[in-house]
């Protein structure tokens, strides 16, 4: 960390004034309304189009197609402040953010782009302007310096003496370097649009001598802008040929150069942290950030601030925390600062969700999707905190486990076998690991944890029933042909009734085999189904294969044991491929061979789901488009058995009212018994019907099958254009589906979201996983009318169950704000009980701590402290040390109602200098008792698991201490 000052402010009294705010304006204004380019608002942290980001990490990804000649816009000239999230893949920030000051895994690039229209000259011209014009910003400009492309011998490619040129207008030779391909020259991709780019940096040394800091990763000389000038294609073979339309890219950190405007030494000290910092003071009550550079409390006050607006701005545009991809980044994340929060800060319960109104005060001006529904996004993450902090002190005690075998090795490193179960059973991300060994001087066998990764996901792809075997490479597909092995005759699978077939082929996921036996898991082929195969977002049908059939050649085979007469074979999958239904599954009795005749049997319980969700997906779609005055339109869906969700496109949040009349709608129609009609319709004629929804962009059949709730296929076909048409729902849809909507039972909403920008995400339940949830609501409304109506001693142990299983109660959306909304009241209740009898533990435990000093003698106190859980103990152990301050002090609280132990040790400097560690003292106690812990040399924590033994727990500790004071 720089001394406070070294970096000499800008001199221009309305720049030292100028707010994260005015910044961000001020530059859309100056190439807004100065330089003619469109505003374009910042486009979703969530990819709507391009699997190859987790994130949308750069200002031109939205432009992409642009630049790759794949489409185009109705503006040359563009501007904006995009959101980025460089937390995965190529570009991650994750591991730098809270241990240096401008590092960040959100991020906002301010931007201005040409399609074709100015370049370098005017490109370099304005970024000049606005950054030193006493008009606009005024930054010193012999505080920046230049650098560009010095050339590529393997590319052909000279310097960039052009773009070097226009900068010795502005700039002094002695401030522009030339630097290589790696630094200067920038390609989209292995193919693609590419060129040379001038990237701009400003010294902060305290003498303006930092030109040789350039490039050399030091804090005080950082790029602020970089301008790509894209005048290159590189082919797949790796030669370059000019652009016929030469664009520019650039992009500007806006934390950065709001730091460099408010003469600062850090993004964090700037404003646009302030409110944050303000935020976790206040809800830890932990110090005030005083942004140190190595001090454990402002690298949480770092990361914690920087994960939380990352984490915001990514549910409020459609992610999710989850297992996969991009869903996993966001819960690593979220799990960093919860794992920050609660050992750095000492807050035990969830932080985060608190804090989500500061960021949406901080960002929610400039990106109203932050700001859309912020108590949606507390709730998700509530939940993952809760979630994880379930889990993360036995995490934290198991890890204790792990670093003490770990030290006992020569190469002080955690076991990959340890860090694998703390990931797998405990929810410990790897870098997570990775942070908490490091800060004990340790590593991590991340080598051989991958190899364990890579087995789980081997195990769990060998398991998962859709694997290899739901797929046929190209020559199995030649393969089936030659032996004359024809297509599988699906007709049968709109029907309920079991059917007879044969057994044509047995595929393995690596070869076509002839026969299967017990617990073997391999694909069925049958020369015809009555199963659904997963297509159109339905899941796939789920049943059972029997065959009496005789295998007399089975007798060779030494893995069919007793007579060999038939076998069951259960489905548990269903995927349909070059023509050919494959009947994922196992065998579950006997065996079966090729040529086999079978009886194939639907689930029908489970299908009854399927098509009550899928018939209920159809309402939906139609009362959206009744409710809605913007034009809906199917982005995609899921039809499972045990709910339904549906993405649309849509302006904005629906909101309860909405919500409410969309379910009406969809109750009434239930209530109706509307018939539901299908059938197989000449696409041509489908598509004259008025008012029939099809999903865009999707190729169908012809015939195309209609589904029609309330009008009759004939009808249709009668009078295509008749306006009652646009009463009923009609679709393409190949699914299974209700015969009358009485049959749906009921329907709610479950939630409603941003999926992306301008498309919403609705999942939903109907059948029995809905009338099930309002009659939770109903139960759960009664409880709280019965639980406000307590005493207080009665109340807060009643409320606090309450409020727990209302976390995990599957309400429908209006139930949950309705219900949340009554619970928030009853929380604030619960909370002034809470504060007090917190008040009144902790004027008893500071009066046991007094008693304590009083008797202290000695150079070491341990002591047995009763009835304080761990907030409690810490007052105590303040207390003590400020009647104590040159003594050991170990503190050790049993709770025999919770089943545990809290240890607590600090050590002065002058006992550790002989070698007395607190985090090795209280794993001595905590050994004692059953637990594990650990912590710094100073000040450690540990928890036992045996309140019983704690009596043990203060002689362990009398013993280690004895060895160190006489």
């Amino acid at each position: 960390m720089l001394a406070p000052g070294t970096l000499r402010p800008v001199q221009n009294s309305v720049t030292r004034s100028r707010s994260a705010s005015r910044v961000r304006r001020d530059f859309i204004e100056y190439f807004v309304q100065r330089r003619g380019h469109t505003f374009v608002p910042s486009s979703s942290v969530v990819p709507v189009d391009d699997p190859t980001l987790l994130f949308t990490n750069a200002g031109m990804n939205q432009f992409k197609d642009v630049f790759l000649g794949q489409g185009s816009r109705a503006y040359r000239r563009a501007a904006n402040s995009q959101k980025c999230i460089r937390a995965g893949g190529k570009h991650n920030d994750l591991e730098d953010v809270g241990r240096d000051t401008y590092h960040h895994t959100f991020f906002e690039m301010l931007g201005n782009w040409s399609f074709g229209d100015y370049f370098k000259v005017d490109a370099i011209t304005w970024a000049w302007e606005l950054l030193t014009s006493r008009e606009w910003w005024g930054i010193d400009p012999e505080r920046l310096h230049v650098t560009v492309f010095g050339g590529d011998a393997a590319d052909g490619l000279d310097a960039d003496r052009e773009a070097e040129e226009i900068w010795r207008s502005f700039v002094p030779a002695g401030r522009i370097t030339r630097w290589g391909r790696r630094e200067n020259f920038w390609e989209m991709g292995e193919t693609g649009p590419c060129g040379p780019c001038s990237e701009i940096h400003y010294d902060a040394t305290p003498d303006g001598s930092g030109g040789a800091l350039v490039n050399r990763g030091d804090p005080r000389v950082i790029e602020i802008w970089n301008l790509v000038f894209m005048q290159f294609n590189r082919h797949a073979n790796g030669r370059l040929t000019p652009l016929p339309a030469k664009h520019v890219d650039t992009g500007m950190g806006f934390e950065r150069v709001t730091r460099v405007l408010q003469g600062k030494d850090s993004n964090y000290d700037t404003d646009i942290w302030s409110g944050l910092f303000d935020a976790i003071q206040r809800r830890s009550g932990a110090r005030p950030y005083a942004g140190r550079i190595d001090d454990p409390v402002d690298i949480a006050y770092r990361v914690i601030a920087d994960h939380a607006r990352c984490i915001v701005v990514a549910l409020a545009d459609g992610a999710a925390p989850g297992n996969e991809g991009r869903s996993y980044v966001l819960r690593r994340i979220l799990r960093r600062a919860v794992r920050m929060a609660r050992q750095a800060l000492e807050v035990p319960e969830p932080m985060l969700c608190d804090l989500v109104p500061a960021v949406v005060e901080s960002l929610g001006e400039a990106f109203p999707a932050i700001a859309s529904d912020p108590a949606r996004i507390a709730r998700i993450i509530a939940d993952e905190e809760h979630a994880f902090l379930r889990t993360i002190d036995r995490g934290i005690a198991l890890f204790g486990d792990a670093a003490t075998r770990a030290r006992a090795l020569p190469t002080r490193t955690i076991a990959a076998e340890d860090a694998f179960r703390l990931h797998d059973t405990w929810g410990f991300p790897i870098d997570l690991t990775r942070v908490m060994a490091a800060e004990e001087d340790l590593l991590v066998d991340e080598t051989g944890y991958e190899r364990l990764m890579e087995e789980a996901r081997d195990r769990s792809r060998t398991t998962s029933g859709g694997d290899t075997r739901a797929v046929l490479p190209p020559d199995v597909l030649a393969d089936l042909a030659k032996r004359g092995i024809g297509p599988t005759v699906d007709t049968a699978k709109y029907a309920t009734r079991p059917i007879t077939a044969r057994i044509r082929a047995i595929w393995t996921g690596e070869t076509i085999t002839q026969r299967a036996v017990l617990g073997d898991a391999v694909a069925l082929i049958l020369d015809r189904t009555n199963h659904y195969s997963e297509s159109g977002g339905q899941v796939a049908d789920h049943g059972t294969i029997r065959s009496g059939d005789s295998d007399p050649a089975a007798q060779d085979d030494p893995r069919v044991s007793g007579a060999p007469g038939g076998g069951i074979f259960r489905i548990e999958d269903v995927q349909s491929m070059g023509g050919y239904v494959l009947h994922v599954g196992r065998m579950t009795g006997g065996s079966l061979h090729a040529g086999a005749s079978v009886e194939i049997e639907v689930d029908h319980d489970r299908r009854a789901l399927v098509a009550a969700n899928h018939t209920g997906t159809h309402l939906l779609n139609h009362a959206l488009r009744e409710v809605l005055t913007e034009h809906v339109e199917q982005k995609g869906s899921l039809v499972a058995p045990d709910r339904l969700r549906f993405d649309f496109t849509a302006g904005g949040a629906l909101g309860a009212d909405r919500i409410m009349e969309v379910e009406r709608r969809i109750l009434a129609d239930i209530e109706r018994a509307v018939p539901v009609a299908t059938g197989a319709v000449p696409l041509a004629e489908a598509r004259a019907i008025r008012g029939v929804r099809a999903v865009f962009g999707e190729k169908y059949p012809d015939p195309v099958r209609v589904v029609s709730v309330g009008a009759r296929i004939e009808d249709l076909l009668a009078r295509p254009q008749d306006d009652a048409w646009l009463e009923a729902s009609i679709e393409f849809c190949g699914g299974t589906h209700v015969a009358s909507t009485r049959e749906i039972a009921n329907f709610v909403v479950v939630s409603e979201q941003a999926l992306a920008a301008g498309i919403r995400r609705i999942v939903a339940m109907t059948g029995p996983a809905a009338t099930a949830a309002r009659l939770a609501e109903a139960n759960l409304e009664q409880q709280l009318v019965d639980c406000s109506r307590l005493g207080d001693d009665a109340f807060l142990p009643a409320f606090t169950e309450l409020s727990a299983a209302f976390e995990g109660l599957g309400l429908g959306i209006l139930a949950r704000q309705r219900l949340g909304g009554r619970i928030d009241a009853m929380r604030e209740r619960a909370k002034a009980l809470q504060k007090r009898r917190q008040s009144e533990q902790r004027s008893d435990v500071v009066e046991q701590a007094r008693r304590v000093a009083e008797a202290a003698a000695g150079a070491a106190i341990v002591s047995m402290i009763e009835g304080a859980d761990r907030d409690a103990l810490m007052v105590a152990m303040d207390a003590l040390r400020a009647r104590c301050p040159e003594s050991a002090i170990l503190l050790v609280a049993p709770d025999a109602a919770e089943g545990r132990v809290t240890i607590a040790a600090s050590v002065p400097e002058a006992l550790i200098s002989k070698g007395l560690r607190a985090g090795d003292w209280v794993r001595a106690a905590a050994a004692a008792c059953g637990g594990s812990g650990g912590g710094r040399p100073d000040r450690a924590q540990a928890g036992g698991k045996d309140p019983a033994l704690a009596p043990e727990a203060i002689e362990a500790a009398k013993r280690l201490v004895a060895r160190y004071i006489a």
